[in-house]
């Protein structure tokens, strides 16, 4: 570990366990702990934004050289065979039990500490992945949690499902007056839809540019999100975590940050990037910290309490 980000950790260690970082995971989050070469494989590694943009581009033989825009292939596949023939595709990929890294099994055991801790915040997790690799992470655990997953359903378009820890789904009628959210356990949040599996409700998927646009439309913290789990992202600092700003989820994530004058620090895990990404993140408030995923976990490992103390 470089020296010179030492207190970095140290601060965003502290701040993790104190319930006040909202980590925000990206595709890029399931990829650190592939071995070298290894890319997407059915069942048992997650794909990209890209990989999974290649994938549907073969399937319906997409006729532009830019496969790897995911919104883009999937406004086309959604063209060619129709909404239910995209989120078939896409169930296709994502009804498996893909297993969980390292760092969702580290957030599961960080969102521990956070509770034990009995702090008034709770772990709060949000996550623009369609898979449960996650959620799956906390049931080995043993760590409970309660989710919520945004609809793209025609029904109920820009509301949310919640599905409380060994409870039923229901819709989130009226989030501004909703207060059955709990605050001593974690909140997992699907701002992009996800899979539909277990108990947790049908597919849902925000992914074509059609989607993104409707969704900047709903893009009011206030108006999207129950009303307990808005005032705590405005209170919250954001870990990012396997992004791009080439993609669309996080520049939508931005976005909605932006509106909300929000004036707390936040970071991004990136190894190398680019000098736009550089400039860009910068321009939004967002620190990039210098190192590959699984380093950063590993740093904030050791400065962990002990397991007994969990």
């Amino acid at each position: 570990m470089a020296d010179d980000l030492s207190n970095m950790y140290e601060l965003v260690a502290g701040r993790l366990l104190s319930g006040k970082v909202v980590p925000v995971l990206g595709a890029g989050a399931n990829l650190g702990y592939r071995p070298p070469g290894a890319g997407y494989l059915q069942d048992v590694y997650l794909p990209s934004g890209s990989e999974l943009a290649e994938v549907l581009a073969k399937y319906v033989k997409y006729p532009e050289a830019d496969v790897l825009d995911l919104a883009r292939v999937s406004q086309y596949v959604a063209a060619q065979l129709g909404a239910d023939g995209l989120y078939d595709e896409l169930h296709k990929i994502f009804d498996a039990d893909y297993p969980p890294t390292r760092l969702h099994s580290f957030l599961a055991r960080l969102a521990r500490h956070v509770r034990k801790a009995k702090t008034s915040e709770c772990m709060l997790l949000v996550t623009t992945n369609y898979d449960d690799a996650l959620e799956r992470a906390f049931r080995d655990e043993d760590e409970p949690y309660d989710l919520i997953t945004y609809i793209n359903e025609v029904e109920c378009r820009g509301l949310f499902r919640h599905t409380p820890f060994g409870g039923e789904p229901s819709v989130i009628w009226e989030p501004n007056a909703y207060t059955d959210l709990p605050l001593d356990r974690t909140i997992i949040a699907k701002i992009h839809g996800a899979v539909g599996r277990h108990a947790g409700g049908p597919d849902s998927f925000v992914i074509t540019e059609d989607d993104y646009v409707d969704y900047i439309t709903h893009a009011d913290i206030d108006r999207l999100f129950p009303a307990t789990l808005a005032e705590k992202i405005k209170r919250s600092h954001f870990l990012f975590l396997g992004y791009s700003l080439r993609d669309w989820n996080v520049r939508v994530m931005l976005y909605r940050l932006r509106r909300e004058g929000t004036r707390r620090k936040s970071w991004a895990i990136e190894a190398n990037p680019d000098p736009v990404d550089r400039a860009t993140w910068d321009e939004r408030g967002v620190d990039i910290l210098h190192v590959r995923v699984e380093n950063f976990v590993a740093a904030i490992e050791q400065r962990l309490p002990p397991p007994e103390a969990a």
